[in-house]
């Protein structure tokens, strides 16, 4: 199996976490989004989105999409929920993910890290609204030990992504009790050394 993958990308780490995690072999092929590697016509011959990461299967089928990726190889382990409600709540928290917190934290950290924005010229509503993102999952690890509750799952796997580097967008995570005690829990469950 391939991964075509940038290691700059919190999406495309999601799914090399889930290959390291449950021992999924694979071959790494470093694709430099920054300098166009995702729009060349070869890789647009394998994913006509033009969009890391993507994996080619043995047999030459091809997926892509980070949270479906993860989802795939995920299939019968304990990182995928076998209660039909719980594996709709990681679901939930999926979609979630993609639509209500990555494309505020993880932009905002992009025109900060790879654009050399400062903080000040950052859009008041990528703040605001990551920060609301950011307050939504303090409120739910308030309360349980990860996303589901007492099992770690894939739902931690794609929020810990860019919530680790949230504090690289401007984003304040020392206020952040209980979502810093996940980062770190969950670092620990897939062997990541911690974030500075």
């Amino acid at each position: 199996m391939k991964i075509y993958g940038d290691t700059n990308s919190g999406n495309c780490l999601k799914v090399k976490w889930v290959c390291d995690h449950l021992a999924i072999p694979y071959r790494w092929i470093d694709v430099d989004t920054m300098q166009g590697g995702s729009r060349t016509p070869e890789f647009l011959q394998i994913n006509p989105w033009g969009q890391v990461p993507t994996v080619v299967f043995d047999d030459g089928r091809a997926l892509a999409q980070s949270n479906a990726i993860i989802r795939y190889l995920a299939r019968g382990s304990e990182l995928l929920p076998q209660d039909a409600f719980a594996a709709a709540q990681m679901d939930a928290w999926l979609f979630w993910e993609q639509y209500s917190h990555e494309p505020y934290v993880a932009v905002a950290r992009f025109q900060m890290v790879y654009l050399g924005k400062p903080a000040h010229d950052i859009d008041p509503i990528l703040r605001k609204r990551g920060t609301a993102a950011l307050d939504h999952l303090e409120s739910r690890l308030a309360g349980a030990r990860f996303l589901l509750g007492g099992d770690f799952s894939l739902a931690d796997v794609a929020l810990l992504a860019y919530t680790r580097l949230a504090h690289e967008g401007g984003f304040d995570l020392a206020r952040l009790e209980s979502v810093r005690r996940w980062i770190g829990e969950s670092e620990r469950r897939l062997g990541l050394s911690p974030v500075r």
